[in-house]
């Protein structure tokens, strides 16, 4: 197919060759208030292809969320506007579709796993009512085929004796099943991406690693694209391909999840992998990123990390930096690697 064909939204899964699965780019956010304009997202840029992780990390504030309800559509406009750039899915910009067709693809193409299961579920109604509500409305089954997909669901996100289980109600289940049966929800009508929030937030560390091989073994099944929003890098490091690393509402680092970590090109991505707890380092105290993320009111003129960087100098303060194209010691240019800093040279060989 050539670039220039396209299909129609929700009438199929072909996309036009060239393109990946969903692609934004250089998408810019802000919240009108009282105190002012606030600029949560400025100028974000990623994609994601089918069968794919996408793992996006920074601080709470940074834009992680806001970028992702702007894919999903669900952000509150007014306050919220977005002034300029583009979500393409399948090479279609969300953006200037109607909302009849924004509905088709908000959850039967790209559905979204929230961080608090508790009060994303109906406390009132059964966990298999929910699930098969979605069935009843989407695809016109009734309710006894419903729940029997509802059950099947339940049992493909391993929640023990699901057939029992599906006329319980969300209080009855732990933190963990309650997430599953989210990622059970969004998974129902067979989407092509899932964007999952903060999954793993509150619940255990066992439970968080059950809950991301969960996920990695769900998106490997149906070879859907999977972007992670996250605040711990150590919750990704199994699962996601790449990271895109967040700061101030801008990308600041971008690499494939092994070059990251063995070596981080931008001073924060270093600082936030200096402050994971290492087995080998019982005793010592916990590095931590000295300061606070900056007030998104007012955000620091050059680059927003500068206040908090142990590397700023004089030009930090003043210019901001693009996101540069890391390359090798022969200069060439290392696949899918970026970072936002006057000094990634010295950072990433420091």
């Amino acid at each position: 197919m050539s670039t220039t064909d396209t299909t129609a939204v929700g009438q199929g899964n072909t996309t036009p060759s060239g393109t990946s699965l969903l692609e934004v780019d250089d998408l810019h956010v802000e919240f009108k208030t009282r105190d002012g304009i606030v600029r949560a997202v400025n100028g974000v840029s990623y994609s994601v292809d089918s069968g794919e992780t996408l793992a996006v990390l920074g601080e709470s504030g940074s834009g992680k969320s806001v970028t992702a309800q702007a894919v999903m559509g669900i952000l509150d406009m007014p306050p919220a506007r977005i002034p300029s750039g583009e979500i393409r899915y399948r090479g279609q910009n969300l953006l200037t579709m109607s909302n009849e067709a924004r509905r088709k693809v908000r959850g039967a193409k790209i559905a979204m796993i929230f961080q608090d299961a508790l009060s994303s579920l109906n406390p009132v109604l059964t966990v298999g009512y929910q699930l098969s509500e979605m069935f009843r409305v989407h695809r016109g089954m009734s309710r006894k085929e419903a729940k029997a997909r509802a059950v099947d669901l339940m049992d493909r996100v391993r929640i023990p004796a699901a057939k029992e289980r599906v006329n319980d109600y969300p209080h009855q289940f732990s933190g963990g099943m309650r997430q599953r049966i989210m990622i059970a929800m969004a998974l129902a009508l067979e989407p092509d991406l899932i964007i999952a929030d903060e999954p793993t937030t509150a619940l255990d560390v066992t439970v968080q690693a059950q809950v991301m091989d969960l996920l990695a073994d769900l998106q490997k099944e149906f070879h859907m694209g999977l972007i992670l929003i996250t605040h711990d890098l150590g919750v990704v490091a199994d699962v996601a391909d790449k990271i895109a690393v967040m700061y101030a509402g801008r990308i600041v680092e971008t690499a494939p999840v092994h070059e990251l970590y063995k070596n981080p090109a931008h001073p924060y991505t270093k600082g936030l992998l200096q402050s994971i707890p290492r087995l080998d380092q019982k005793g010592q105290e916990l590095y931590a990123i000295k300061g606070l993320p900056p007030n998104l009111l007012n955000i620091p003129e050059g680059c927003a990390f500068n206040p908090r960087c142990p590397m700023a100098q004089e030009v930090c303060r003043h210019e901001l930096p693009p996101l540069h194209e890391v390359t090798d010691d022969s200069g060439r240019p290392i696949a899918g690697r970026g970072s936002a800093c006057h000094f990634w040279k010295e950072t990433l060989h420091g």
